[in-house]
């Protein structure tokens, strides 16, 4: 137990997750509002309105790439956190006034989807090397992982506190406490000691930006291999809020409170899977290979589940294997690229991961309303099997390799 969280030993570590924690439980807050209010108030239940929401929220990962990684990897990471917080805090009261105000249309939601897109672009990047400069090279891998178990935990609270929320005071007030959350966070980059972080030399000019990242990635099977898996799985199957919602309302005639419940189980077990990697040595790609094939399977038994009980129960499986291999997948690329070449790295994977999803979240929905939620998770199995048989054939090659040059 004492080596899982064996990161919170130092001092910049504890503070940026007691801040980071308290604002993740306001962006899933957040979320979760957005979600109901895009699904119920301002559309007749489309799950095609959520998935274009997603897509424009997550799809300036992927029109912003070439400036992201390049940021990071040049200039103060803890800076850009310090702006990029700021400017989501505004954006999260701003949409929270208009929802109060009784005029928030779904355009605008649209609009600030968008625009919280682009702010995020720039954020994650940043966030996800910073953890590099909290704890060093030697816990990295540990620390990633409980980074995504405080964004977990967080994912317990926030959906749940959202829904009982939304059914007594409605949706916009949700907004406004998100961007109160903020201010944990922005405490927290305060508080740092400066002169404890693990810094190294930022990128020069020089090294290509964008282009640099590429044709590093380009150079190295095991990259490419991981980045398609991550692809497949965060095209078709990362779509959670299509998932949920869609089964919770369409499937099962469920209300807010129960919706929030169903995404508070899927983080009980997202926050299992985290810990588990935690507890971990170094991942490689065989654990990727086991949880993608795991969230396959879960995601088809959740599509059979009769009851809303059991979906929750099946949603705790998906939530361990998606976190498994998303944080695995992380910590992989992180520690097997060069510092100066990371940030770089990590703004394709996170562009991967979060850009994929506007390619696929239309369409997912689309199967939704078209064929009913069931297919939609349906289709996330497939992907799932899919990533599974990826990693499979490039460890037989792989094999064939080392063989090759016995």
């Amino acid at each position: 137990m004492i080596n899982t969280f064996r990161s919170l030993a130092g001092y910049n570590y504890r503070v940026w997750t007691a801040g980071a924690l308290v604002s993740n439980v306001g962006t899933w807050m957040q979320r979760t509002a957005q979600d109901w209010l895009v699904l119920t108030e301002l559309t007749d239940n489309s799950a095609t309105a959520v998935g274009i929401v997603m897509s424009l929220q997550f799809g300036p990962s992927l029109l912003l790439l070439p400036l992201t990684g390049y940021v990071a990897d040049r200039y103060d990471r803890r800076k850009v956190l310090l702006a990029t917080q700021c400017a989501m805090a505004l954006l999260a009261l701003g949409l929270g006034l208009l929802t109060l105000s009784g005029v928030a249309q779904l355009w605008q939601v649209y609009l600030f989807a968008f625009l919280l897109g682009c702010v995020s672009a720039f954020d994650a990047p940043a966030r996800q090397t910073f953890v590099s400069e909290l704890v060093g090279e030697q816990h990295l891998t540990n620390a990633v992982a409980l980074n995504s178990t405080s964004f977990n935990a967080a994912r317990m609270i926030g959906p749940a506190v959202a829904g009982l929320l939304i059914a007594s005071v409605g949706t916009g007030w949700v907004f406004l406490i998100n961007a109160l959350s903020y201010i944990a966070v922005l405490g927290s980059l305060a508080m740092l000691r400066v002169a404890e972080l693990h810094r190294r030399g930022r990128a020069p000019r020089a090294e290509g930006g964008l282009l640099a990242g590429l044709r590093y990635v380009w150079d190295r099977p095991d990259l490419k291999t991981v980045l398609f898996m991550l692809f497949l799985l965060g095209t078709f199957g990362l779509n959670f809020p299509i998932f949920i919602s869609t089964m919770a309302v369409g499937a099962y005639h469920a209300g807010a409170g129960h919706y929030g419940v169903l995404s508070s189980a899927m983080a009980v077990g997202s926050v299992a899977g985290a810990l588990f990697t935690a507890s971990r040595a170094q991942p490689h790609i065989a654990r990727l290979v086991n949880s993608s094939a795991l969230f396959g399977l879960g995601c088809a038994l959740a599509a059979l589940m009769p009851s809303y009980q059991t979906f929750g129960a099946m949603l705790v499986l998906v939530g361990i294997s998606a976190q498994t291999f998303t944080t695995s997948t992380n910590s992989v690329v992180q520690l097997s690229t060069e510092p100066a070449m990371r940030g770089r790295v990590m703004a394709i994977l996170l562009a991967i991961l979060m850009g994929a999803t506007p390619l696929g979240a239309p369409a997912v929905g689309w199967v939704a309303d078209t064929f009913g939620p069931r297919w939609a998770l349906g289709v996330g199995a497939a992907s799932g099997i899919a990533s599974a048989i990826v990693g499979l054939l490039y460890r037989r090659r792989a094999r064939a390799a080392r063989a090759a040059a016995q």
